[in-house]
């Protein structure tokens, strides 16, 4: 039972894409991760090159795997429970800020860091990954009407993304790539009043039959209008349309508002997620 790191992204998808396909809710992010690296190159990301990784039983199963694209925090999947402390212990020469993992993989992954490299740790963001299980659309729809963006929405979006990573504290390396892959792929759907932006939901292009809702964000002075429900419910259509199978999205729960919301839509709690970050 070990580790097998690797930054070369076709074979990780050789030896692990089976795994990964086998489970694409729960996999969901790591999914896409690949899918981008395989399209836009291994520095998709950033300057650094990613670390990629899977967990084999003696018998030669992948029953685990991880990814780190820096900036971003190392993602791994739910493993079986040793895997946890090994993928510390694999990783403990590599300069590691944070790690996103299942919530109960937390503590043996934090006791297993802190013992090998020293420093702190610190539990930072918590997140739920939901499935659709049946879109329930809202029983009355707010003014207004769904589109998807165009070119023209550009200067829009690039404000509304950027507000939407400064609310979860992440800044992508590339924000301009960001939208006009979000656009060019016509994954941004837009709730409009009097021919006015209000809310967005994205999606993600689907990957092993699953698509993932992202960068739901609704300005200040249009909330609690039921915008943010509209374009999300809209965009699920549009994902459902275009023959994904399934459909995840993930939760802040810090959020109560978005954790309410989206049960009242068809999507049911799946996984929960958290952020540890690391300091010297």
């Amino acid at each position: 039972m070990t580790w097998h790191l690797t930054s070369d992204v076709e074979t990780f998808a050789a030896t692990a894409g089976t795994f990964l396909s086998s489970s694409p809710v729960r996999h969901t992010v790591l999914l896409t991760v690949v899918a981008a690296l395989r399209f836009k190159g291994p520095h998709a990301y950033g300057e650094s090159d990613p670390i990629l990784g899977w967990w084999t039983t003696p018998s030669g199963e992948v029953s685990g795997a991880l990814v780190r694209t820096p900036p971003y925090p190392l993602t791994l999947t739910g493993t079986p429970p040793e895997a946890v402390p090994a993928a510390a212990e694999a990783l403990a020469t590599t300069p590691l800020t944070a790690v996103n993992l299942p919530a109960e993989a937390v503590p043996a992954f934090i006791e297993a860091w802190t013992s090998l490299v020293g420093g702190t740790a610190r539990l930072g963001r918590r997140t739920r990954l939901f499935r659709l299980e049946r879109l329930t659309p809202p029983a009355e729809f707010p003014p207004g009407t769904a589109r998807l963006a165009t070119a023209a929405d550009r200067p829009l979006l690039l404000d509304w993304f950027q507000a939407f990573h400064d609310y979860i504290g992440e800044q992508p390396p590339d924000l301009t790539a960001l939208v006009d892959d979000r656009i060019e792929s016509r994954g941004v759907t837009l709730w409009e009043r009097d021919g006015t932006p209000v809310s967005m939901a994205a999606r993600s292009r689907p990957e092993a039959g699953m698509t993932r809702i992202q960068f739901v964000y609704t300005p200040p002075p249009h909330r609690r209008h039921g915008y943010g429900a509209a374009a999300t419910t809209e965009a699920t259509r549009y994902a459902l349309d275009a023959g994904a199978t399934e459909v995840v999205l993930f939760t802040d729960l810090a959020n109560p508002a978005s954790n309410a919301l989206y049960p009242r839509l068809g999507y049911r709690p799946t996984e929960d997620r958290a952020v540890v970050e690391f300091s010297p």
